[in-house]
């Protein structure tokens, strides 16, 4: 019994969700439209989506079947999040820390000088902008896994080191810092 998939996402106004069956493999596909773009995606086998009145309604073909449950609350995430992200949008941030280190946007590269002998170049995928502000970058786009894909992948460009704390980390991420080695004295 899922307790997310029971829950019915309700349709703002401006959204367009679209439902679509494949005749040969029984697998919905949903699209979602809204004022910033739109997505497109796939239901796991098995869950079924009703929409009724402004509602989407999730269901399983057999509730006791355990591979079915485990993607009932999968599919509805997955579509609610498709329908903040064409309504409202996702973002991260992140920020460099360090002497020397900073970035810059050069159309749809992101240009990083982080401490090693040349800068680095970052091509942002399709759907994805970036703003640059002194030490911070703010990544956003409607789809949530690509926001966040690309925002890993940049912080693992340089991750923060924790001595210093130098590198590239989450705004609200909190890096455990060690102490340095002491020298004894004679």
């Amino acid at each position: 019994m899922s307790r997310v998939g029971k829950k019915p996402i309700i349709v703002p106004q401006g959204i367009e969700v679209k439902l679509e069956t494949d005749a040969t493999s029984q697998i919905q596909k949903v699209g979602v439209k809204g004022s910033k773009g739109q997505l497109s995606l796939s239901l796991p086998a098995g869950v079924s989506l009703k929409q009724e009145d402004g509602k989407l309604v999730f269901a399983v073909a057999d509730e006791q079947n355990v591979k079915e449950r485990a993607f009932w609350g999968l599919a509805r995430t997955l579509v609610n999040n498709a329908i903040v992200g064409v309504s409202q949008g996702f973002s991260k941030e992140l920020e460099i820390n360090g002497v020397g280190f900073k970035a810059a946007l050069q159309g749809k590269k992101l240009v990083l000088n982080v401490g090693f002998s040349h800068p680095v170049e970052y091509a942002l995928p399709e759907g994805i902008n970036a703003e640059v502000d002194k030490n911070n970058i703010k990544i956003f786009g409607i789809d949530k896994q690509l926001v966040g894909q690309t925002a890993a992948e940049i912080r693992s460009i340089k991750k923060p080191e924790p001595y210093k704390g130098k590198g590239i980390k989450y705004i609200d991420e909190q890096i455990r810092r060690k102490a340095g080695k002491v020298v004894k004295s004679a």
